[in-house]
């Protein structure tokens, strides 16, 4: 007997290995994909302007690093303390003007450069609603807790949406002849956006997707992850505590979806590799001073050695440092 409904992906002919460089922009659901690319080694480069939630402001990011737009102090604001900037997370917020800006402009430099050459790009939508500042009419990143009377809130259309979308990625496909675009829809509930307004804004966001597939069909792939989490996960369960964002599980059991559909069986295998060496660095025995660890060990660099060899983008040196 069969208790759930599973959800059928067919295998991909596009794949991802240790040789595509892999970005990733968009929500909290985002992070947690991202994340994972992150401690299997993937070459990744996770939300260069931090965690970001509607598609107005995604496309803006990446229209900044396909511009390679610099920050000027006058672009942030203070509040409470804090400088921040309305195209970013609070994740770039500091005390010191300089310091956000060095933040905002070192990371803009980095990632600017690896737009260009990654081959994987992730975009995770979260919400159709966005927040415009009533001074200027910008959609904001973050509202960065100003008071509520600064902006005015709204749902973004679908033709809105498409138009953006539509303009962005033909820039960019011409920029990067080796760009896959991979969308996804966050599983998480937005909840304060109220509970039938959610369902709009998601509905919203999967139409605008669709329509892109269409006009970009050989370089746009949708990936189920919200069908994922409300069909097949639909129990609380595989919810977190406050039962809006996915629980651990559930984000591993989206992971190795993930890894089914678009990994092949050597870059499975790596993946295997380097888990083990992963774990085998973090075993921490009752006697380190023992020669049964110091021979461990020195098998264990004998690995990473090995694996650097024929994958060096694959890098450990932060594990062994620790």
């Amino acid at each position: 007997m069969i208790f759930f409904s599973h959800i059928e992906i067919p295998k991909s002919s596009i794949k991802i290995s240790y040789h595509d460089p892999v970005m990733l922009f968009g929500s909290c659901f985002a992070e947690n994909i991202g994340n994972k690319f992150i401690a299997y080694k993937f070459q990744t480069d996770l939300n260069p302007f931090g965690i970001l939630y509607n598609p107005e402001s995604i496309a803006l990011s990446i229209r900044h690093l396909m511009e390679n737009k610099r920050w000027e102090s006058e672009e942030l604001i203070l509040h409470d303390g804090f400088y921040h900037s309305f195209s970013h997370h609070s994740s770039f917020s500091d005390i010191s003007k300089e310091v956000c800006l060095r933040k905002i402009n070192e990371r803009l430099t980095i990632s600017a450069v690896n737009l260009q050459k990654t081959s994987k790009l992730f975009i995770t939508w979260g919400t159709a609603y966005v927040y415009r500042l009533k001074e200027t009419g910008q959609v904001v990143a973050n509202c960065h807790k100003l008071p509520a009377e600064l902006f005015i809130r709204e749902r973004l259309s679908i033709p809105q949406i498409v138009e953006k979308w539509n303009a962005l990625l033909a820039c960019l496909f011409e920029m990067n002849k080796e760009l896959t675009l991979f969308f996804t829809v966050s599983p998480v509930r937005y909840w304060q956006d109220g509970v039938h307004e959610n369902q709009l804004s998601k509905s919203m966001l999967l139409l605008a997707v669709e329509q892109l597939q269409a006009r970009f069909p050989e370089r746009i792939v949708y990936f189920p992850a919200y069908e994922l989490m409300m069909d097949e996960l639909r129990d609380y369960r595989f919810y977190a505590e406050d039962f809006c964002h996915p629980s651990d599980t559930a984000i591993q059991y989206i992971w190795e979806r993930i890894t089914e559909t678009y990994m092949n069986e050597q870059t499975k295998q790596l993946m295997i590799e380097v888990d083990q060496i992963k774990k085998a660095l973090n075993h921490r025995p009752f006697n380190q001073q023992s020669e049964s660890y110091k021979q461990f060990i020195s098998q264990t660099l004998l690995k990473i050695e090995q694996l650097s060899e024929k994958m060096p983008y694959i890098c450990f040196k932060n594990e062994i440092s620790n």
